[in-house]
This record gives structure tokens, sequence and C-alpha cells, in this order.
């Protein structure tokens, strides 16, 4: 096929900006746990039969034709009323070049006048800004994005890890979503390396306050991964392919495998601080407001959702009591729509966020947010409101309840606690790994150089059991004395247990005269009151991999794993030994078998 001259691309173009030929098709972005449809990316097509029907030929063209800005206002015109006309809940996101911030031609509030003449509140909408094309200018690219951030716009870096400027936006403009590049995204369960990355930027996410977007989700292995790392917003074509006619529920056996584990006793949800508060309309008048604030005294703020039951914004008590308060207030605000006096970027969470995390995003956000409460949702739609003292009372509970059931020496999850976690694995039908671990030769230790120096010996090696685990998805417990239980989610579980032993194996030595760590042990008196030769005290890891469906209690667990830590006891030095056997051949065998990795001097 011949090239296609510009001026035949320029004419190609007009026509069809001219004619409205831009269709729009919209993929969910959907959260895992409740399997909930947060809102759809719009995306845009040229006519089926042209060569630019394809959205990297349709900018490609218009980029050197020099109509980059009228087609990106024409996409978000088609996008925007094409949502509205379909009926869709939830947030929209909208695709913006960086590159039309930046032009002399941008206008600023045209998105705004597209929203009016359609009816959509701009609380809704997401800029979504795509990092296809460089800006130039930075300044300008930041000032165009606190522009529409002014304006009630939410805002999304899209495509993050691929571009130019991405970090630098994330860490000044602090935006609400960020979307990771779909290269890191897609096969990420094969590769060590890309969970990492994808790791790395949902912790920054969470010290920012924002949520992460997992663009490109094609297979349930993907999907799992992304899962385990606690990312809970995912977008592909295994949620959905973009449609014109987009999915409004997902399927039921995709919400089941979508479903977020959770941890035991801390995985305590928003829903249990719901509050049941009537919300306000936008078109409502200041003066019912008003009304409703001095008829409930007990009332600190009042959600505002749009016709679609979504939250837009909120109204705080002091705001509206304080501006009535002034001279002639009443008659100048009081018949016109409370939207002009509500908050319009309150924190909105949803119902199944846990209150760890949303402990964390409260401290890292805006401090106003602690005092004026959050709004809790469910798929995008108002259920209530939260308030920032019943979360502080609930985390403090959890505090207290974990702190009556801890070790007192390591300050660990006492037996309680373990196996509290246990159940709730075993509940969720969830695979995991039980790691028994478990100093050899303790005792002589202890005889010869005294309780205290003991002591410290098992507060070292709690601590370097808390470095070896991912807190975001294993677990640690205290059982007792120089026993400790850790269950493991973690995928690279083996190679956290050798660098543990490594660790470990480094450490011990600390504890040891110069004389033992030559002779390489010492003379003690057995439990016999015999003088005998004991080594230098060993780590010995017992391991055995968890299938749910295997397993009826943590009683059994608890017994398996002490098994396999007695079979790694029995190796010289420290050493790790895995357990394969279902229970059931692990009772009847006369001799315990499994995989005993090489011991560690």
């Amino acid at each position: 096929m011949a090239p296609i001259s510009l001026d035949v691309q320029r004419n190609d173009l007009v026509e069809l900006l001219e004619s409205g030929q831009l269709s729009a098709l919209f993929q969910p972005i959907a959260g895992l746990g409740a399997g909930e449809i947060l809102g759809y990316e719009g995306l845009i097509r040229g006519p089926s039969t042209s060569y630019l029907h394809s959205p990297i030929n349709l900018f490609s063209a218009a980029s050197r034709c020099g109509l980059l800005p009228e087609l990106d206002f024409a996409c978000r015109r088609a996008i925007i009323h094409a949502f509205v006309k379909a009926g869709l809940s939830g947030r929209l996101f909208l695709n913006v070049s960086p590159i039309c911030l930046t032009l002399p031609s941008f206008r600023p509030g045209a998105t705004l006048e597209i929203l009016r003449e359609a009816g959509l509140s701009p609380q809704r909408i997401v800029i979504e800004l795509t990092e296809t094309q460089p800006a130039e200018n930075f300044d300008l690219l930041f000032d165009a994005l606190l522009h529409y951030r002014d304006m009630g716009f939410q805002i999304a870096l899209d495509d993050l890890g691929e571009g130019f400027s991405g970090l630098r936006l994330w860490s000044e403009l602090q935006p609400d979503f960020v979307k990771i590049d779909k290269y890191f995204i897609q096969d990420m369960a094969g590769d060590p390396q890309k969970r990492q990355f994808v790791r790395s930027i949902q912790h920054i996410a969470v010290s920012t306050g924002a949520r992460v977007i997992a663009e490109g989700v094609e297979n349930r292995e993907d999907l799992e991964a992304i899962r385990r790392i606690g990312i809970d917003l995912v977008q592909g074509y295994l949620i959905s392919r973009p449609q014109a006619n987009p999915l409004r529920k997902l399927p039921a056996a995709l919400c089941e495998s979508m479903q977020v584990p959770g941890r035991g006793i801390d995985r305590q949800t928003a829903i249990s601080l719901l509050t049941r508060v009537e919300p306000a309309a936008e078109t409502e008048t200041n003066n019912h407001i008003y009304e409703r604030f001095s008829a409930e005294p007990d009332l600190h703020a009042i959600p505002v959702v749009d016709s679609q039951n979504i939250p837009v914004g909120l109204l705080k008590r002091h705001i509206v009591l304080e501006r009535f308060a002034r001279p002639f207030c009443r008659e100048l605000y009081g018949h016109r729509p409370c939207a002009q006096l509500m908050d319009q970027s309150p924190l909105i969470v949803e119902h199944g966020i846990s209150l760890q995390e949303l402990s964390s995003l409260v401290t890292s956000s805006d401090r106003r947010y602690l005092a004026d409460g959050f709004i809790i949702t469910e798929g995008g739609a108002f259920l209530g409101m939260g308030s920032g003292q019943d979360l502080m009372r609930a985390i403090t509970e959890l505090q207290m309840r974990a702190a009556r059931h801890a070790n007192p020496l390591t300050l660990l999850p006492g037996n309680v606690p373990i196996q509290e976690e246990i159940q709730s694995l075993l509940a969720r039908g969830q695979c995991f790994v039980a790691v028994y671990a478990d100093l050899g030769h303790f005792k002589p230790f202890n005889d010869i150089y005294g309780y205290d120096r003991g002591d410290e010996l098992i507060k070292m090696l709690g601590e370097l059991l808390q470095g070896a685990i991912d807190p975001s998805l294993d677990f640690i417990g205290h059982i007792g004395g120089d026993d400790f239980l850790v269950l493991f989610q973690s995928e690279n579980w083996r190679e956290r247990c050798a660098e543990l032993l490594a660790f470990f194996n480094r450490r011990i030595r600390e504890y040891f005269s110069p004389e033992h760590l030559r002779a390489g042990g010492y003379s003690a008196t057995n439990r016999q009151g015999q003088p005998e030769w004991c080594p230098l005290v060993s780590l010995s890891l017992g391991a055995v991999e968890i299938e749910p469906e295997h397993y009826a209690s943590h009683h059994e667990i608890a017994t398996a794993a002490a098994m396999a830590k007695k079979m790694a006891k029995s190796q010289p030095g420290s050493s790790l030994f895995i357990e394969r056997r279902r229970p059931d051949s692990v009772q009847d065998a006369k001799k315990p078998t499994g995989i005993r990795l090489a011991a560690v001097q």
C-alpha cells in the first residue's frame, strides 16, 4: 500500500472531526474484593473502514497534521456523551495527552463545558495523563493539571514505568491514581524482577495516598500475583475487552477469583465504621442544608451525591454555618445549589478496604480527612460515612488486642493470633507454607551464657524473622521460648528461608566467646547431669506446604510443622527441611520423608 500523503491525511481528519465519526469504547476498572466496578476508561476508535480506525494511526496522523488539540477535544466530547447515554455508573477515566495541555491553543474550562452539556459531575471524572508523548514544558503541564484538580477532577498517571516525567509528576502532583504500564503486569507471575518493581510502586503509592491500577491483566496467574502484592484495582482483557456497551456487573466466577484474602484478626474493614447519613443531592439548596445542620446538632458533615448516587463532595457543618452567619448570605446564596459550598475532594473509600490500609491512607494524606471523616462506597455508589475518631478507636482496639496476646519478649503475636490466622487461611481456602523455626542446642547455651544472653538471642531471631517476611503477605508468630511459626504466602519463600539461614549463621557468631568459636562448640551438662560436647547454636526450619483441603484445623498444621522441624534438627548445622506429603501419609509413614536442603554451616 502506497504511503498516504500529508494533505490526504489532513483532509480525512478534518472530515472525520466535522462529521463526528469517532466511536467511544469503555473498559471497566474493577476492584479486588467485592468485585465492584470502580469506573471505566474511555477509549476512542475512528471509522471501522478507514486507516484511521486504530487509535495509534489516528493520533499519529493528527500529530503530523497539527490537529492533535482538535482531535483530543473531539475525543473527550464523544466519550463523555457516550458515557452518559449508556447510563454507566462510577468514574470516567479520560485520556489526555500532556502535549495538548502545554500548547498555546489549550483552552481552560473546555472539558467542564462538555460535562455541563452532558449533565455529568466533574467529581466523576478522572483525567488520565498518558505518557505516549513527552511534554517539554513541565511547569505548564503541572499548572494545567492543578487547574483540573481545582475544578473537582481527579488525576491519574497512565503507563507509569514507560514515560518521561511520570515519577516527577507523581512526587509533585500527588495523583489520586497511578496506572502501572502493562509491560510490568503481563507475565509478572513468572518474573521476580517485574514483581519487585510492581511491589515497589505499591509501597510508594501507600505512602503517598494514591491507588494503583494494574493495566493489561490477561490471565488469572498475573491476577493472583497482583492480589498477593496488595494492589486492589485491575484492568485488562481478563476483566473485559473495551466495548461500546460494557459490563455493568462482573460475572460471579470472576468476582470469586478476585476476592482479597485478608489477614485473620486484623482484616476488619471500613464497613465496620459505617454510619448511615442521608446524602444531599447536588441540586438541593443551601437553605435546606442549613436547616438540616440546625435541626441536627450532632451532624458534622453531609455527603453530596449525583443522580446515580455517586458521591461528588462533602458539606461540612462549620463551613455552612460560618457562611450563613455572614450578613446577607442567606439572601444571596440560600436558593443556590449546595454544590457551591461542598468540598469537592473528600476522601472516598470502598467498603472492603482494611482498617490498616484506611489508617495509612488517612494519616499519610491531608490532615483534614481525620477531622472531616470519609465517605464509604460500594462499587462506587454511596453507602454512608465513617469518622476519623471511630477509625482511631478501632485501630487502638486492634493494637490493644494484639498487645494482650503478644509474646512479652519479642512483642510478636502469640498463640491465640497464630491460631486465628491459620483458621482464617483455612476458611478462605488459601494455600500457604507453615515454617516452624527453632534454635538447636539452645539449652546448653542458656546454661553457659545465662538467661539474659539467651533472651537476647531469641530477640535477635525474632528480628531476623521479621526481616525475612513480606509484611503485606506473610505472618510471623512467637509460640514461646525459642519456637516461632511463620505463615508464608510469598511465592519466593524458599529464597527467604535460605537468606534467613545465612543471616543467622553470620549473626550467631556475635554471641560466643573467641575460644568457643575456635573450637566450634563447648562442653556442657546434659539433662542427665552428664558432661557432653555441644556444637554452636543453629537454626532449624521445618516447612510444610499447606493445601487447605487436607487440613481441618490449626492443630493438624502445628503438628505437621513440628514434625518437619524435628527432621530439620536431625541435620547438623542450620538447615531447612520441606515436608511435601499430605497429612494422611505423614501419619501413616514409619519414617518421615521430605526434601532436605543442604545444611548451612
